[in-house]
């Protein structure tokens, strides 16, 4: 299979990803239990498919292009963007970089489960030293955006407290969605991404 991934297909796959990744993120939704700002969406998952497929280098440039996409969309100014995009790489490059090494299925769900943990703990200092203090200078008070959460948990005190309680497991969660998906299908659909199925019956 390996062969294959200096054939055409593999840019075309890329691409292809990279699209379908971008219309997954547009379409984000909220959930309970967490404020309405966290967004639910899978465009990790054809990045996620891209690094167990093509390489670790391909499922970041799929979160590259994807938060490209959606920045003519934006609500944040580029910011909510420009974070998805270092947490996307969080996800992705080690999960990728793990099953280059262990090229099983083991090792995919070590390197999506490792993943999916670097991203949770990425969330953390990225939008306590940067997000969320952003958003406070230009968009909203700090003190609204906790109340959001104490809506939800009253007892929460500080934004450390809120990001450690709602964004690290929601993170995980989003994330681990996206790996037990592509666990389940990243097999079947790699002969056809690397462009191996095309050529095989080719020739």
């Amino acid at each position: 299979m390996k062969n294959c991934k200096t054939n055409p297909y593999m840019l075309a796959s890329i691409s292809v990803l990279s699209a379908l990744a971008s219309v997954l993120m547009f379409f984000s939704v909220s959930v309970p239990l967490v404020p309405s700002f966290l967004k639910f969406d899978l465009s990790e998952l054809p990045a996620l498919i891209a690094a167990f497929t093509v390489g670790p280098l391909a499922g970041v440039a799929v979160c590259l292009v994807k938060n490209i996409v959606n920045v003519f969309f934006t609500t944040t100014g580029g910011i909510g963007e420009a974070i998805n995009f270092l947490l996307g790489t969080a996800f992705v490059l080690p999960a990728g970089l793990i099953y280059k090494r262990l090229n099983n299925r083991p090792g995919a769900l070590l390197g999506g489960l490792v993943g999916a943990l670097c991203m949770s703990l990425a969330g953390l200092p990225l939008n306590y030293f940067i997000v969320y203090p952003i958003y406070a200078k230009l968009l909203v008070p700090m003190e609204v955006i906790l109340s959001l959460y104490q809506a939800i948990r009253p007892s929460t005190e500080s934004l450390i407290e809120a990001l450690m309680v709602f964004n690290m497991p929601f993170t995980f969660v989003k994330a681990l969605v996206s790996v037990i998906t592509a666990f389940a299908v990243y097999k079947p659909l790699s002969p056809i991404i690397n462009g191996c199925y095309f050529v095989k019956n080719r020739k």
